[in-house]
C-alpha cells in the first residue's frame, strides 16, 4: 500500500479491527482484527450495477476528478479512464462478486472484493480489487483503485487473522528471535505492516504456502504492527531503516545479532496482491543464511 496514497487510501486495503473503528472507535478498535467486518456499502452497488449493465456514462460518474482519482492496477499507475475501459470491455457474461472487508477510515470508506469474470470466450478471470470512497457533497465518489487481474498469489477471503497482535512486543519478539537465529544458524525476518493492510494478509499467506517452507526454514519471522497511523514502533522503523513512504507491507533482513543485512527501499511488495511466488522467493532466496 503506497505511503503516497495512504492519505486518499490507507488501504488498502485494510483491516485492523476496524470493527469498531469502521466501524467507529478509532484507537483501541482499530488494532485489533475485525472479526465484524461489514460487507455491504451501498455506493459499491450502485458502482456494481454500471458495470453489469455497461453504463460508461454512469460507471465514469463515480470516478472522483477533484481530487483526481488515484489508480494503480497490477502495480502500475493508471488513469480512471482506462479502469472505467478495463470493466465495461470485459463484456462479462456473468459476475460473481464476494466483498472481503468494508472499513471506515479517517478519509472515508475503504472497500476490497474479489471477482469472478465469466468472458464471452467462457474463460475465467479472476480479478481483486480494493476502492477508496469519499463522500463529497451528497455522492459517494472513487478516490482510489488497487486492482489486480488473474493474481498469482492466493487472495484471502476475509482480514480477519489477528496477524499483528495490539498488545504484542515487538521488541522483545525480535530479542527472542534474534535467540533462536544464533542457536539455529538463521536470519531474523521483519515484516512491518498492519492488520488493515490487505496485502499484509496476501504475503501472510505466501509464507506458508508449502513451496515456501525450504526458504523459510532459514528465518525466524518477526511481524512489527505499525498501528492504524503506521507511527507504532517508529524506533524499530528507524532502527531497521524501513521507508515507511514507500507503502507496507515492508520487509527487512537482520542477523542474529540484530545487525541489518537488508531492507526494502522501494515498496517492492506494498501491492503484495500483484505480485508472483517467484518474486518472493527471489527475495527469500537471496538473503537467507549461507549454508553451512
Amino acid at each position: 500500500m503506497h505511503k503516497n496514497r495512504a492519505e486518499h487510501f490507507r488501504f488498502l486495503v485494510i483491516l485492523v479491527g476496524m470493527a469498531a473503528a469502521m466501524l467507529g472507535g478509532e484507537s483501541l478498535a482499530a488494532e485489533a482484527p475485525a472479526t465484524d467486518t461489514k460487507t455491504d456499502f451501498p455506493p459499491l452497488e450502485v458502482w456494481k450495477s454500471a458495470v453489469v449493465a455497461g453504463d460508461a456514462a454512469a460507471l465514469k460518474a463515480l470516478y472522483s476528478t477533484a481530487p483526481a482519482v488515484h489508480v494503480q492496477t497490477n502495480g502500475v499507475a493508471n488513469s480512471a479512464e482506462a479502469d472505467v475501459s478495463f470493466w465495461l470491455g470485459l463484456k462479462a457474461r456473468n459476475i460473481k462478486w464476494e466483498t472481503v472487508a468494508v472499513l471506515e477510515r479517517p478519509w472515508g470508506t475503504s472497500v476490497v472484493f474479489k471477482a469472478e469474470v465469466q468472458l464471452p470466450n467462457d474463460q475465467t478471470l479472476s480479478i481483486t480489487d480494493g476502492q477508496g470512497w469519499r463522500k463529497q457533497g451528497e455522492q459517494w465518489q472513487l478516490i482510489s483503485v488497487e486492482r489486480a487481474d488473474a493474481p498469482h498469489l492466493k487472495q484471502p477471503s476475509d482480514m480477519n487473522k489477528n496477524i499483528y497482535p495490539a498488545d504484542a512486543d515487538a521488541h522483545a519478539e525480535i530479542k527472542e528471535a534474534e535467540k533462536k537465529a544464533a542457536a539455529q544458524q538463521k536470519r531474523v525476518l521483519l515484516v512491518f505492516g498492519a492488520n488493515w493492510c490487505y496485502d499484509c494478509h496476501v504475503l501472510d499467506l505466501a509464507f506458508h504456502r508449502p513451496d515456501f517452507a525450504a526458504v523459510m526454514a532459514g528465518y525466524e519471522v518477526v511481524h512489527v504492527d505499525l498501528g492504524v497511523d503506521e507511527k507504532k514502533n517508529a524506533d524499530l522503523v528507524k532502527q531497521f531503516d524501513v521507508p515507511l513512504n514507500k507503502g507496507i507491507p515492508a520487509l527487512a533482513v537482520a542477523e542474529s545479532d540484530g545487525k541489518l543485512v537488508v531492507s526494502q527501499k522501494n515498496g517492492e511488495f506494498e501491492d503484495a496482491r500483484s505480485l508472483t511466488p517467484q518474486t518472493l522467493l527471489e527475495f527469500l532466496n537471496k538473503w537467507k543464511p549461507a549454508a553451512r
